[in-house]
């Protein structure tokens, strides 16, 4: 196995434990791999506005040579939110998911960096719920602009409902937008070819690095291109089947039992010892 040079890691289910925090014994391992000259990258659907005080505890928070791949992969930037690859939605992107939704009894934000533009509709959306650090503004979808992009939506509904309108959606979306749930009531749609790979692919090129030196810890949907794509990719104790059956391997421990500090140990820090 070639040296890792990058570790990729999800947050929800994977570094964070299920009280959202992260545990010393991966906060550990994270720094002893960064005294390594490891990059420890965060990969998440969240925007960078949401992940500061999680920057902030690992040491990473508005530096130059630190990088955060965001929104699933749409936003690979360096921690000074200077960007180095972006795949946007148009707002006419967003009406038609919005027309979807609306027929489906669901609702819908759209999210442009740090702004969520919470849409019109008979349903409550559950997404600050999620991302309360987030600026959340009201909007009718005639009244939402056409000036900026919109790095992807998000549709926070309760579970049961959610997963019985998910095989209702008409499939020319499937072929337009990538689809996937990242947590229980979480259902996000992101640009075509937006993946947690394609982001990771984008900073090796920029690092000069390959893909067999990055190792990629997840647990759900989203996460399963990049363990896929990278040369170590770990999946939780906890990860659905999906993730599990693509993985380079299954660790023994969950998110809750320091899986990515453990991983951490066995996979880098032992690496030359």
């Amino acid at each position: 196995m070639s040296q890792i040079k990058v570790i990729a890691l999800d947050l929800d289910g994977t570094l964070l434990n299920s009280e959202k925090k992260i545990s010393p014994r991966n906060l550990a391992a994270i720094r002893a791999a960064q005294e390594k000259g490891v990059k420890v990258v965060l990969t998440t659907g969240r925007p960078l506005k949401a992940m500061d005080f999680l920057l902030q505890e690992i040491g990473t928070a508005g530096l130059s040579d630190e990088y955060t791949i965001t929104f699933n992969g749409g936003l690979v930037q360096k921690n000074t939110g200077e960007i180095i690859a972006k795949t946007v939605f148009s707002r006419d992107d967003v009406v038609r998911i919005y027309e979807e939704t609306e027929a489906l009894g669901l609702p819908l934000d759209a999210i442009n960096e740090g702004d969520v533009y919470t849409l019109a509709s008979d349903q409550e959306s559950l997404y600050p719920l999620y991302n309360p650090y987030l600026n959340f503004i009201p909007v009718s979808i005639e009244d939402l602009s056409s000036q900026i992009a919109y790095n992807k939506c998000v549709t926070a509904f309760q579970q049961d409902y959610l997963d019985g309108a998910i095989p209702k959606i008409s499939p020319d979306l499937g072929e337009r937008f990538e689809i996937f749930k990242s947590r229980d009531m979480l259902l996000e749609w992101c640009p075509k070819g937006v993946q947690k790979d394609r982001g990771l692919e984008a900073l090796v090129a920029y690092l000069g690095i390959d893909a067999s030196q990055v190792m990629a810890c997840g647990d759900e949907a989203n996460d399963a291109s990049m363990l896929k794509w990278a040369g170590l990719g770990i999946a939780m104790a906890n990860a659905v089947d999906e993730v599990k059956k693509i993985a380079t391997l299954v660790s023994e421990y969950t998110n809750d039992e320091d899986a990515v500090g453990r991983a951490i140990e066995e996979y880098v820090l032992k690496e030359g010892q």
